[in-house]
C-alpha cells in the first residue's frame, strides 16, 4: 500500500494519473504494452510470457545513465542476465526535441557505440509506456517475473550519484532482485527510490 501511494503521488506530480491509468503494483500483473523498436518491429510484453523481463528507462544524454554505461556495468548486467534467459527491454520515452530522443537510426547508433547488450530498444517518444509505468527517472528499473507480475521497481542500485566512483560497494538492487527470482526466493528488496535525470516527456501533454 505504501508503494502504491508513493507511485500515485509521483504520478500526480508528473501529470501521469488519470481515470484510465493503472500504475504498476508489486505482485500484480505488469501493465501490458505494445511498442515499436528501433528496427520498426512491433514488440509486445505479452510475447515474453513465461520469462523474466527487465524494463530499463534510458536517456543517452543523462549523466546518471552515462555512469552505468561508460563504466560498462549496465552492459555487463545485460549480458549476464540475458545469458540466464532474462528479457531486457530498454525504453526511451524522451519526446521529440528533448534530451535523449531517439529516432530509429539514433537508437541503433547509440546501441553500437555503447556496446548495449539488451534484448530490444523500445521507442516510446509519446511517453505512453513511461506514463503507464510511472517512470520518473533515467535509469528507472522494473523487474517482471515469469508469471507476468511486478517483482521489483525503483533504482538500479543505492548510489544516486553521477560519479562512477559511487559504483564501488553499491547495493545492486536489480541484480539482487533477479538473483532472488532465479533462486525461487521472494525478492528481499522489492522497491527502492529511483534516481537519475527526469524522464523527458512532452511537457505539452
Amino acid at each position: 500500500m505504501i508503494a502504491r501511494r508513493t507511485l500515485l503521488a509521483a504520478a500526480l506530480s508528473l501529470g501521469l494519473a488519470g481515470p484510465a491509468l493503472a500504475l504498476p503494483q508489486l505482485g500484480q500483473p505488469a501493465p501490458a504494452f505494445t511498442a515499436t523498436d528501433d528496427h520498426g518491429r512491433q514488440v509486445a510484453l505479452a510475447q515474453f510470457a513465461g520469462k523474466t523481463v527487465v524494463l530499463e528507462w534510458t536517456n543517452s544524454g543523462c549523466p546518471y545513465v552515462g555512469k552505468h554505461y561508460n563504466s560498462g556495468t549496465m552492459q555487463a548486467l545485460q549480458k549476464k542476465e540475458r545469458a540466464e534467459g532474462v528479457v531486457w527491454l530498454t525504453v526511451s520515452s524522451s519526446a521529440p526535441g528533448m534530451q535523449g530522443y531517439f529516432t530509429p537510426a539514433a537508437a541503433q547508433k547509440w546501441a553500437a557505440r555503447e556496446h548495449w547488450d539488451g534484448t530490444d530498444i523500445l521507442l516510446d517518444s509519446a511517453g505512453r509506456i513511461g506514463r503507464e509505468y510511472g517512470a520518473r527517472n533515467t535509469p528507472h528499473m522494473f523487474v517482471i517475473d515469469k508469471a507476468g507480475k511486478v517483482a521489483y521497481m525503483g533504482g538500479i542500485d543505492d548510489r544516486p550519484y553521477q560519479d562512477p566512483e559511487s559504483l564501488k560497494g553499491a547495493k545492486p538492487y536489480v541484480a539482487m532482485a533477479l538473483a532472488d527470482l532465479r533462486a525461487g526466493r521472494p525478492v528481499a528488496i522489492p522497491t527502492s527510490q529511483p534516481y537519475g535525470c527526469s524522464v523527458k516527456y512532452n511537457s505539452a501533454d
